[in-house]
């Protein structure tokens, strides 16, 4: 079994670059890039989009459990990574000040935003079942996945 802290975020990210090169349309990259990405990290149970619609995030392409469709910017771990334009990387969501509870399984979380033209567009959501899953090291491969597909789209 992989160590959940040396995921090989070259290899992903190398792997993401070749699968999503010729493609544009928006939701075929983010479901690649969730199903991928689902099966290359250990210790997850859920990953997915949520992108901005109307002045809120509404749930994209995933891999998991039904999630919570509508997420308010501010609000939750979600919310928060667009209202401050920063990475979030919870280790207890149970500790976190309004954290919207979609899986009760869920005890960590990564958030990361997504821009397009200089303006974040929605994030990339990632669950785990444990606490204190997400490091540095996975914030740091992240933020490359998802520069990635900012370059994509």
């Amino acid at each position: 079994m992989i160590d959940i802290k040396n995921t090989n975020y070259d290899l992903l990210q190398k792997q993401l670059s070749s699968l999503i090169e010729d493609e544009t349309n928006l939701i075929a990259i983010l479901s690649n890039a969730s199903a991928l990405i689902n099966d290359n990290m250990d210790k997850i149970n859920w990953v997915g989009f949520y992108l901005i619609e109307e002045n809120e995030l509404i749930l994209g392409p995933f891999q998991g459990h039904p999630a919570c469709v509508h997420i308010q910017i501010g609000k939750g771990v979600c919310g928060t990574a667009v209202s401050t334009n920063e990475t979030q990387v919870v280790k207890d969501v149970h500790q976190f000040p309004g954290h919207i509870a979609c899986d009760a399984n869920s005890n960590s979380e990564i958030v990361v935003p997504i821009h397009k033209d200089g303006k974040i567009i929605g994030v990339l959501d990632i669950d785990a079942p444990i606490k204190n899953r997400f490091n540095d090291q996975d914030r740091i491969g992240l933020e490359k996945i998802v520069s990635i597909i900012e370059n994509q789209i």
